[in-house]
């Protein structure tokens, strides 16, 4: 018995496209989409970090540096971006630009600079710089500050 054969149907034409629509309207704002670091992300940045300070009291002045090394490997349960190079650069961009985020490392900075002068400063001013070697966040802070008087 042969078997039974398939008949094919015409194509369906499609239906005529439509023209583009004209514009009558125009709003008068532009809107922007906007990126900034969680305000979750300075915890959980400076808890992941490993911290390095190297400084000295010379006379009533005090200079110093202190390293934040943060490897996005090492917080990868906590967040759910990828931990590479790309969100290490974006965060080093955002970082430097975020003051909530320079305030927690000013912070960080004096106190590693009092542990380090072993007295109490005044008036420390702190310069902080982000950049990404790879998938770390290396943040650097320069301190100068005074030795507050007894």
């Amino acid at each position: 018995m042969p078997a039974p054969r398939r008949v094919r149907r015409a194509p369906k034409p499609l239906p005529p496209k439509k023209p583009m629509a004209m514009a009558r309207r125009v709003s008068l704002f532009e809107r922007q989409v906007s990126v900034r670091l969680a305000p979750v992300a300075v915890e959980i940045l400076h808890d992941a970090a490993r911290v390095l300070h190297e400084g000295e009291l010379a006379g009533d002045i005090y200079a110093g540096s202190t390293m934040l090394t943060v490897d996005l490997a090492r917080t990868a349960d906590r967040i759910s971006d990828p931990p590479d190079s790309s969100t290490a650069q974006r965060v080093a961009f955002l970082y430097a630009a975020d003051e909530r985020c320079r305030e927690h490392a000013r912070r960080i900075a004096v106190a590693e600079a009092k542990k380090s002068a072993r007295c109490e400063l005044t008036g420390a001013h702190v310069d902080v710089e982000s950049r990404a070697r790879g998938a770390e966040l290396l943040l650097s802070l320069n301190v100068e500050a005074q030795r507050r008087a007894p």
